[in-house]
């Protein structure tokens, strides 16, 4: 099997499940993790630390002088795009957090850059590994469903999220581009269908008041192919007191049956009094546990996502080719569209009407 050369361009919150992820492929022997470029240089040295791999302070040099196999892109969100297109440019195949670009044009040059590369370009739309969405989909496939009429799905994370995970650039992002983007592809995904018009609305009140220039809430509604609705509720100003990091579920309605996943509440409750609150943990996303000689090892459809994009790498350098992998991961064609609803929702926003794709 073809064992890859990868490079990790940002080592922060999500960042750092991808250093958790290749450490623990290369320990497998499925890679070998070559370096981190980060421009925080506190926590590049802090990561160096603690991993063990090389570290550049400017993602430019990384590029050059490790000329790695592949590139996962784990920086804010609107900073994907000139990272991508340079390891692209350089003929690696690349693995870019969601939303792949915060502009439809930035994702078509994007996928036009790995398509002249002849490489692989992959979203890590991480909502599609969890076996309760697989089953979703599965079953509306399977037509057990019957017509899909509509969707709902809500995804809302504490306040914690904009004022101190993402503080520099929260006002770049918000609810809609940081979470609804995993719900707007997943019922692409289950569905089949694309966008048509968009109509939403947004709330702008309690990060105003903590001097983040950000939207609150955001609510939308999507007419998709086929006559299938979708509506969407995002939100991350709920109270730090709440039980969950975030609070998130779909449902899913057919002509002949339903379907719900209730991504939240996934059957362990439990309180600490260091915490001071109860909590619902999702190990399903992620999971530490220790081997036999005490080695850290990793769990969850949030470490599968990286896993399944590692695995393709080494088939296509084991002589297969991208068109056997079309449909079987998240693509930038899928990012593409994903971006584009996304990005009609923050029109409809600023126009206060609906907006046609």
């Amino acid at each position: 099997m073809g064992v890859p050369r990868i490079a990790l361009v940002g080592g922060g919150t999500f960042g750092l499940m991808h250093l958790r992820a290749f450490r623990q492929f290369q320990h497998d022997g499925r890679c070998e993790f070559l370096a981190l470029a980060d421009v925080n240089e506190r926590l590049l040295e802090e990561r160096a630390r603690e991993f063990g791999m090389r570290a550049y302070a400017d993602y430019r040099e990384m590029l050059e002088r490790e000329r790695p196999d592949a590139v996962a892109v784990a920086t804010p969100d609107h900073l994907h795009r000139e990272i991508a297109l340079a390891a692209l440019a350089q003929g690696a195949h690349v693995f870019v957090e969601k939303p792949m670009d915060t502009t439809v044009e930035g994702c078509t040059a994007m996928i036009e850059a790995g398509r002249d590369a002849g490489v692989l370009l992959q979203v890590d739309f991480h909502k599609r590994y969890d076996p309760y969405h697989a089953e979703l989909r599965r079953s509306a496939r399977q037509g057990k469903l019957g017509e899909i009429e509509y969707a709902y799905a809500w995804m809302e994370d504490r306040i914690e999220v904009p004022r101190s995970w993402l503080a520099a650039w929260a006002g770049e992002s918000s609810p809609a581009w940081f979470l609804g983007i995993h719900m707007v592809d997943l019922v692409c995904w289950i569905t089949g269908c694309g966008g048509r018009r968009v109509h939403a609305t947004g709330v702008r009140k309690k990060l105003r008041s903590l001097g983040i220039d950000a939207w609150d809430s955001v609510c939308f509604s999507v007419e998709m192919d086929r006559d299938v609705t979708f509506q969407c509720q995002t939100s991350w100003v709920l109270p730090d007191a709440f039980e969950g990091i975030v609070n998130q579920g779909i449902r899913v309605v057919g002509t002949e049956g339903l379907m719900e996943v209730d991504s939240q509440d996934r059957g362990a409750r439990c309180c600490f009094a260091a915490d001071g609150r109860m909590a619902t943990p999702n190990p399903g996303f992620f999971r530490e546990g220790r081997d036999p000689c005490g080695r850290a090892v990793y769990g969850g459809y949030g470490i599968d996502a990286i896993r399944h994009f590692v695995d393709n790498v080494s088939f296509l350098m084991d002589g297969g080719a991208l068109s056997d992998l079309a449909g079987t991961y998240p693509s930038g064609e899928d990012g593409r569209e994903a971006t584009r609803i996304v990005a009609g929702v923050h029109d409809a926003l600023q126009r206060h009407a609906a907006v046609d794709l």
